[in-house]
């Protein structure tokens, strides 16, 4: 199984609020639309997405396969917060906890 951590996800509850504080830091976004704003930080994805701010940033282990891995990690304890959805022509994500509720997101195909 190959993994890498190559973005994190903020949920932000005022998307227009936190475009500008994070374009002050990391300048202009490349992708700026309503439901995702992203920025490249020396290779990085760090994104803001309007969302449920209580469940905090996800970073997203990029894996080979997305529905084993998930299955791999639900076997071992896992619970799943976010089921797979489909977030760009190539690209499903997901969102699981652990036991004691640290997020971890799976993005893949």
């Amino acid at each position: 199984m190959t993994t890498a951590i190559r973005s994190q996800v903020i949920p932000v509850s005022d998307l227009e609020a936190a475009k500008a504080l994070y374009t002050a830091l990391f300048g202009v976004p490349h992708t700026d639309t309503p439901y995702y704003v992203g920025y490249n930080v020396d290779g990085f994805e760090v994104a803001l997405a309007p969302g449920n701010v209580q469940g905090g940033p996800v970073a997203y282990i990029d894996v080979d396969d997305l529905d084993g891995t998930r299955e791999t990690l639900l076997s071992a304890g896992a619970t799943e917060r976010d089921a797979p959805q489909q977030v760009a022509p190539e690209a499903r994500v997901c969102v699981l906890l652990d036991k004691d509720g640290n997020t971890i997101g799976l993005r893949g195909k």
